[in-house]
Formats: structure tokens, sequence, C-alpha cells
């Protein structure tokens, strides 16, 4: 008899929350403050994190920029208060050295939008070793280190904020991008498994972002392309991100319509798939066969 009454409540729940989301669609989203705040930008000094900062210095948060040279960071023209560090986010040490420095000369952060990235457009067998490794460092290994650092502070307060920087590769793949894909696959896992877990012991106050554009015109991939996606600018992708963590929204989709068509893939068979691939016609430089070509 409970298993009925649980299906039956599960049912409620499913339809009540379709019929909210739907109301939400259509009503203006009540978007929380985040003056005073501090907030932590990995990868700022370049791309999506640059432009970010400046969403945050105009709300007048109080920021903590990391990127691999503490000079590609502009902290005099943000008209806010901001401190700039240099950190390589795929070393650990590193890393954990930072937010304790951090911690001392700052504060304890609040918000973190987990940015920085690599990119080694290849196919397999032309990537080396160390790209793989650092792929991986600076997509998913550093959200670890700066999540366990960062995440006691904000369980104490039951306050804040942790943003993952992905990509719609997280979610579907592209050739020559396997240890990127990858990468970002674990970074969408990483944010859905924090959420639950977060949920699950009750710290609601902090909450969760995973932003996935398609491709950005940030200068790692040289030469992006495709028929159906547009080539995104990081001012867009940035307003994106911002407008999403200030309304507190769990996936941030650049453009929206890119999560309705990945849930449409998730229900189309194999050669539909491969046939849709075709059609998109995703262009980029990238080594193949240890030539440049393009994909």
């Amino acid at each position: 008899m409970n298993l009925v009454l649980d299906l039956l409540l599960l049912l409620f729940i499913v339809v009540y929350s379709y019929l909210e989301s739907l109301v939400k669609f259509f009503l203006p989203q009540k978007k929380k403050s985040v003056a005073g705040e501090i907030v932590l930008i990995t990868g700022a000094g370049h791309g999506i994190g640059r432009l970010t900062t400046y969403e945050f210095a105009k709300r007048k948060s109080r920021l903590v920029l990391w990127d691999i040279s503490k000079h590609s960071v502009e902290c005099r023209q943000l008209g806010a208060r901001a401190h700039a560090f240099a950190v390589d986010c795929g070393d650990r040490d590193e890393v954990y050295n930072c937010v304790e420095q951090v911690k001392k000369e700052v504060g304890d952060v609040t918000i973190v939008v987990n940015n920085a990235g690599a990119v080694y457009p290849a196919d397999l067998l032309s990537t080396k070793d160390e790209e793989i490794t650092k792929t991986f460092g600076v997509n998913i290994l550093t959200h670890f280190w700066s999540t366990k650092a960062l995440l006691p502070s904000m369980m104490r307060r039951n306050h804040g904020h942790i943003v993952t920087v992905a990509s719609v590769c997280g979610h579907g793949v592209i050739p020559y991008l396997i240890p990127y894909c990858s990468s970002k696959f674990a970074a969408v896992g990483f944010h859905r498994r924090l959420t639950a877990e977060l949920e699950a012991l009750g710290k609601t106050g902090i909450k969760t972002s995973c932003l996935c554009p398609v491709f950005v015109n940030t200068g790692f991939t040289k030469n992006p392309n495709t028929r159906l996606w547009p080539v995104l600018e990081t001012n867009e992708v940035a307003r994106s991100l911002i407008d999403g963590i200030l309304a507190n929204k769990k996936m941030i989709f650049v453009p929206s319509y890119i999560g309705f068509s990945l849930l449409l893939e998730k229900f189309l068979p194999e050669r539909a798939l491969t046939a849709i691939s075709r059609v998109q016609n995703v262009q980029f430089e990238a080594l193949v066969s240890h030539k440049t070509k393009k994909k």
C-alpha cells in the first residue's frame, strides 16, 4: 500500500513540476543580488572568464581572479574590489595553497565559477599524453580541488553558489575532441551529482549552475563553423551565465533551444543521429594524422 501511495505522490510531483516550469517560462524570474559576495573566477584572464568578471563587477561583487598569468587579469579597469592570483588550475597543490591564501587575504569565497579550460583539437592518435592529462586536470579535476577547498565554509553558513562551466560537448560527441568531450561529460556529471548531494545533506542554501554553450569564439578552437548552431561571442555567453546564476538556474544552455534538441537526441535511433551529425557539419581546425586539416 505504501508503494502505491508513493507512486501516486511521485505522479503528482511530476505533473506539478511540469506545470511550475511552464508558468516560470512565461513569468519573469526573480533574481538575487550578488553585491558584496566574494566571487572566485578561474581562467579570469581570457574569454568567458574575463567577460564574466565584468558582469560581477557591475553588480558590486568582490572579485578573486585566478589565471595562469597574474598579468593577464585586468583588475584596475573593473571598477570593483579585485584580487588577482597566478594559479595553474591543473595543479592540485597550487589550488589548495591559493585557496588558503585567499581566505587569509580576502575572506571566505561565497561564489566560485570554475571556468578555466583546456582544449587540444586532434584525433586521438595525434593527441599527446601530456595534453590528455592537462585537459582532464584543468577541465574537471580542478573542479574537485576548488570545490573541496571552498565548500566547508559555504556549508557552515548554508550559503553559496558553485558554477561549473562545461559545454554542449558534455552532452554530445564531436570527432577530434575526445579528451575535451570526455572531460566536459565529467564536468556535467560532477555538477549533477554535487547538486544531488547538497540536497541530500539539506544544504539547500548552496546553489549550483552548469553552463553548456555551443562553440564560443574564444580563439582556443580555430575557425569553428557549423550549419545548425551559431558560433557564439563571449559577451553573450557571459550575459547568459550571469542571468542564470542570478536566477539560480541549474542548467544554462546557450542558446537555450540546445537543451530541447539534446532531449530529442535521447529518443532518436543511431542512424538518425548520424544523419543529423552529417547535416550539422561541424568544422574546426584540428591535427589529424599529424597534419593540420579542417574537420
